[in-house]
């Protein structure tokens, strides 16, 4: 049996894409991000009202999902924009990438501590190809305050698209999954960075899988034991391996903390009109579970399980098939202590109504 929750919804408004911000949990305790603007029947893929401005958001549920409390994201932004919505505004060229000097970033004093119990990482950006600037905020109070922005570097690329995907590794070392724009300034290749001096730092660790023809982005990443790490990928082209073409999810496996990386498998085979980005979580008995949006009829939310760490997947698992257009999807999900999931995504009713924030609890 599957409960869905309405998590945030106004009429006239367009909520948001929780993948871009992220989630975290302690307990029955969680916290989601995303974002609020104007809903529009004329924005085109996404029904957005673009002169208008997008607002952070973040919702906190201390009952595992049942009821959940929302409030605007308690962060500063490098240029008073939007967190990680610039391609669904206007942007004023008075105020855009060219303009976000190094003055407008707090530097990092390595004093955080990764593994603080309350931790929390969130990334954001200004876009998505060339000329692309993103940044991060900590937080040690269970997301009450962020600490930031913190400028990440361009790692030599044409410009870095990032969301939040990280996995901890000690005190002072954490690795960084991110989006680069490709060479021709297109998004987008997937790679690792990682810092070991508490972020002051961070250093590009490696590509995940060669740069694509379409795109590879938004990664999911899990931590599957001391060394070995699986990450899911949003794809975008026609693959050669299977000679199949559309939007999928691959996967790929790290054997020595993200250092190097092999090709696993292509375990969701079509996720709909535009794609969908997958999110990874591990559940108490060890299995792993992917989450994500599907964007053909019948529009909603789809889950596929693994028992063998990502080697293979059992049979695909309807969240929920009541979408009213494409404009679905962009999950996050945690698992509470008592085996349930909480997956939280942006969903719609019929395609000329709002976007709303929900949550489905449900058992795997």
């Amino acid at each position: 049996m599957h409960q869905h929750v309405t998590v945030y919804r106004e009429a006239g408004r367009y909520a948001g894409w929780p993948a871009n911000y992220g989630i975290w949990s302690w307990g029955d305790e969680i916290v989601v991000g995303f974002t609020v603007g104007h809903h529009s029947n004329e924005g085109g893929f996404h029904a957005r009202d673009r002169t208008k401005p997008f607002v952070a958001m973040q919702a906190r549920s201390l009952d595992g999902g049942v009821s959940w409390e929302v409030s605007e994201t308690p962060c500063k932004t490098p240029f008073g924009r939007g967190l990680s919505a610039d391609e669904h505004v206007v942007v004023d060229p008075d105020t855009g990438t060219r303009h976000l000097e190094s003055a407008a970033f707090e530097t990092p004093d390595g004093t955080v501590d990764f593994t603080h119990p309350d931790f929390a990482l969130m990334c954001a950006r200004t876009g998505l190809t060339a000329g692309a600037r993103s940044w991060y905020y900590t937080s040690t109070d269970r997301c009450r305050s962020w600490q930031g922005p913190y400028a990440l570097p361009d790692f030599g690329t044409p410009g870095i698209a990032a969301r939040t995907d990280y996995i901890v590794w000690g005190p002072r070392e954490c690795s960084l999954f991110l989006t680069a724009a490709k060479r021709n300034g297109q998004e987008g290749h997937v790679f690792c960075a990682r810092t070991a001096d508490g972020g002051k730092s961070f250093a590009l660790e490696s590509w995940i899988g060669p740069e694509p023809k379409g795109f590879a982005i938004m990664p999911a990443t899990v931590r599957l034991g001391d060394s070995e790490i699986l990450v899911a990928l949003r794809r975008r082209e026609k693959d050669e391996r299977t000679n199949f073409s559309g939007n999928f999810i691959d996967t790929y496996r790290s054997l020595d903390r993200g250092a190097t990386w092999s090709f696993v498998d292509t375990p969701v085979k079509n996720t709909g009109n535009g794609g969908n980005p997958p999110t990874l979580t591990r559940l108490g008995d060890g299995r792993l579970c992917m989450t994500y949006g599907f964007r053909d009829a019948p529009y909603g939310m789809r889950a596929v399980v693994s028992e063998d760490g990502g080697k293979t997947w059992g049979p695909e698992i309807r969240l929920r098939s009541d979408g009213g257009n494409h404009d679905v999807g962009y999950p996050r999900t945690v698992a509470r202590a008592d085996g349930k999931l909480v997956t939280v995504y942006y969903y719609t009713d019929r395609a000329d109504s709002e976007r709303y924030i929900a949550a489905t609890i449900w058992e795997a």
